[in-house]
């Protein structure tokens, strides 16, 4: 069953799932709210999405292999991010400071690229679970796998879950 899971995962890989899912009404500005209230990482949130789609969960060895993707993005990602952020309202107005700010947003979605390549690796090489009918809504295993407080985010997650494709079951 993982090897047709993980044939499934080839056939459609994250880069392209995680741009689809992000560019459907609601999600992004769902993403940007989690990240931005709820520190949540939206690179992770998008892979255990895409993860939930083919009805799969990380196990706990995978779990444990997310600190050097968390590391890359708070060394690399963040500082990026910060940095645009920062830059906003002097670009606003400095064609120079503009240009920066257009490349720091470029730099900034090469480091989420490459999050989301680790996170795709991940999933081909360390432990997965199918989903079963005894398991939790989709939202409820995000919130939980985010560690989120359930009540300001629930809705939110319920937002994303409901732009998902129903979980397939294995071929």
């Amino acid at each position: 069953m993982l090897s047709v899971l993980r044939a499934r995962l080839v056939d459609e890989p994250l880069w392209p799932f995680a741009l689809a899912l992000y560019a459907q009404e609601g999600v992004e500005a769902a993403c940007l709210q989690l990240q931005d209230d709820a520190g949540a990482d939206v690179c992770e949130l998008l892979w255990r999405c895409w993860l939930l789609q083919h009805g799969a969960v990380p196990q706990p060895d995978c779990e444990s292999a997310l600190v050097e993707v968390r590391r890359w993005q708070r060394d690399v990602t963040l500082p990026l991010r910060r940095l645009r952020r920062e830059l906003k309202a002097a670009a606003g107005s400095l064609e120079g400071v503009a240009r920066l700010r257009d490349t720091l947003k470029q730099a900034e979605l090469q480091a989420e690229r490459e999050t989301l390549t680790r996170l795709e690796a991940l999933a081909m090489t360390r432990p997965l679970r199918m989903l079963s009918p005894a398991d939790q809504p989709a939202e409820k295993i995000l919130l939980d796998a985010l560690q989120l407080q359930k009540k300001p985010y629930l809705s939110t997650l319920n937002r994303l879950v409901t732009r998902l494709d129903p979980p397939r079951s294995p071929r």
